[in-house]
């Protein structure tokens, strides 16, 4: 049966556990993408933005991210599944020359799980009016930042909209 999450606010508490957020075009890095890298492990890298660069950087081992599919339709725009912190930030290689060279450093991550109903963009902002935090989550604030801060409450609605997640290496079970 897959699992749901345990309520941020008290997860958090527990452990210190932050949320976040991460964007991608599945075109160029997807779902499958990450859960069939070796050990679901990979870096997220390639993010330019400084106030994501800033997010990325104050991640720490264990942090629980919502992976997210970017896209051009309306209907690719969707919360797919759930990762993990596996290494914080570290300094890479980067691309290009000056700035943009210094600007190269990565986080990796490792895939927890693939929610079962992927939870629409549109689902989020209809739940904006409802949902404690909604309406001043970065997701909806601005858009085009690629990584971000998920408030508990709103990660709780998320993944309970997503109806859990299978975790790496169990099989999903039929309800009866």
């Amino acid at each position: 049966m897959p699992r749901k999450a345990k309520p941020a606010a008290q997860a958090a508490a527990a452990t210190g556990v932050q949320y976040w957020l991460l964007k991608t075009e599945p075109g160029e890095w997807s779902w499958s993408d990450q859960a069939s890298a070796p050990g679901g492990v990979a870096p997220w890298d390639g993010v330019r933005n400084h106030q994501a660069m800033k997010n990325l950087r104050a991640m720490r081992t264990g942090d629980r991210c919502l992976f997210y599919h970017s896209g051009a339709g309306a209907a690719s725009r969707r919360v797919v599944g759930v990762v993990e912190v596996a290494r914080t930030w570290y300094e890479g290689e980067g691309e290009g020359e000056g700035k943009e060279a210094a600007a190269g450093g990565a986080v990796d991550v490792r895939a927890v799980g693939e929610f079962r109903n992927p939870v629409p963009l549109g689902e989020i902002k209809k739940a904006a009016g409802e949902v404690e935090g909604m309406r001043d989550f970065a997701l909806l604030r601005q858009p085009r930042l690629s990584v971000m801060p998920v408030p508990g409450k709103v990660w709780d609605w998320i993944c309970d909209a997503g109806g859990g997640f299978v975790q790496d290496g169990e099989a999903e079970e039929e309800e009866g």
